[in-house]
């Protein structure tokens, strides 16, 4: 039987071999494309994203010119993402803020990042972490399914998720870590059309209720 630290150090070099870099999946040049896109990319996926923030940064890539468009000109340009309503206000909201109480820039800390309307703590931390290189632990559904799948997590919300996830992680991981275990949950772990043979970790230290669970579908 592994320990917990010898699966983090097992989970910690597999992905490493896997992804020895890590590019950032959302398309921006600075905090606040990044903001924005990480914004509209909730409920989406990072691909349908990067087809539309090119239209909305061609017109406007920073707050100053975002407030001069109307909230329905955003929206009009977003729709694709899906929930364009509260993003496209979000979106206009946050911009004014910026300008008003940060001249303009993205706050490289967590409190005002979360007082941006549209902002949550996941949105604040991936710009903590690829923004600003400011260790944060973003969970997304990859990293809630794979931790529970791996039995570091119990799976009972994302909050405890990312509590564990930096309790057993250490914190010179996190940035790095959090864009291995996405990519990884989708090319070998996903949540449909999961193939367990493929799927090096779980299959080498899954919870045994999950594993069981599996070879139960497959019996069917």
């Amino acid at each position: 039987m592994m320990t917990k630290q010898e699966k983090v150090n097992f989970v910690i070099n597999t992905l490493e071999n896997l992804y020895p870099e890590t590019p950032i999946p959302l398309d921006h040049k600075d905090p606040y494309t990044l903001l924005i896109a990480v914004l509209m990319s909730a409920q989406s996926t990072d691909a349908r994203v990067n087809t539309i923030t090119p239209l909305l940064f061609e017109k406007a890539d920073n707050p100053y010119d975002m407030v001069k468009l109307t909230v329905d000109e955003i929206r009009e340009i977003i729709k694709p993402v899906g929930l364009s309503p509260m993003k496209s206000k979000g979106i206009h909201g946050l911009s004014q803020i910026l300008i008003d109480k940060h001249d303009g820039q993205v706050p490289a800390n967590f409190k005002d990042l979360e007082a941006l309307p549209a902002v949550g703590h996941k949105t604040a931390s991936v710009v903590m972490s690829q923004a600003f290189n400011i260790p944060a632990f973003a969970v997304d559904t990859h990293i809630h399914r794979l931790m529970f799948r791996w039995g570091l997590s119990n799976g009972k919300s994302v909050e405890q998720t990312e509590k564990d996830a930096k309790r057993l992680f250490p914190e010179h991981t996190w940035n790095k870590l959090h864009l291995q275990i996405i990519y990884y949950g989708r090319e070998y772990s996903p949540a449909r059309g999961w193939n367990l043979e493929n799927d090096i970790i779980t299959k080498t230290i899954g919870r045994k209720t999950v594993l069981k669970e599996y070879d139960k579908k497959q019996k069917k």
